[in-house]
């Protein structure tokens, strides 16, 4: 998703463009075993005085790997984005133009004045997902002894001998479970 704000960007201050979103094969999360098939949601743009306010709102879905069984699973993220963006040419003079020293971003628009939407969306997508994913909140995860993945079934590991002060709490939670 890549839009040229040259036009925007000749305009009065306050000038706007809205896009909708609805794109597929977005790679957010740098590969393609991380990646994810879809975007949607908007986009406005929006000219200041110096180059461009993005707000955004965007839905996707990412793939992950669970923390505790190892297996992929798809995780949906809701994105919202707001990013200031500078031109790094003039679009009237065709000169490089001097960052202002508050431009601590990194979402610069190219020398064609072309806002790269994937790439702040993998940005975005990066710091919102989970530090810990798990594919399902009560995932139990791999047996300790022989690396069977529980969610698929019990193993036919010996149970390890439980500490007899904890028997009354482990009846409780197997109570619970049934």
């Amino acid at each position: 998703m890549r839009y040229n704000l040259a036009q925007l960007l000749m305009e009065p201050v306050g000038s706007t463009r809205d896009y909708n979103i609805e794109c597929s094969s977005i790679d957010p999360t740098g590969g393609p075993e991380n990646g994810t098939e879809w975007a949607q949601g908007w986009v406005r743009v929006i000219r200041t005085h110096q180059g461009v306010l993005v707000r955004a709102k965007l839905e996707t879905e990412v793939n992950l790997t669970c923390s505790r069984c190892v297996s992929k699973f798809e995780h949906q993220l809701v994105l919202t984005v707001e990013e200031e963006s500078f031109p790094t040419v003039d679009p009237a003079t065709g000169r490089k133009t001097e960052l202002p020293e508050e431009a601590e971003c990194e979402l610069l628009l190219d020398d064609q004045h072309v806002l790269d939407m994937d790439e702040l969306i993998r940005q975005y997508a990066l710091t919102e997902a989970p530090i810990k994913p798990l594919c399902h909140k009560e995932c139990p995860g791999l047996c300790p002894e022989c690396g069977t993945n529980l969610n698929e079934g019990k193993c036919e590991c010996k149970a390890v001998p439980m500490d007899p002060r904890w028997e009354t709490l482990a009846k409780l939670l197997d109570e619970g479970r049934e």
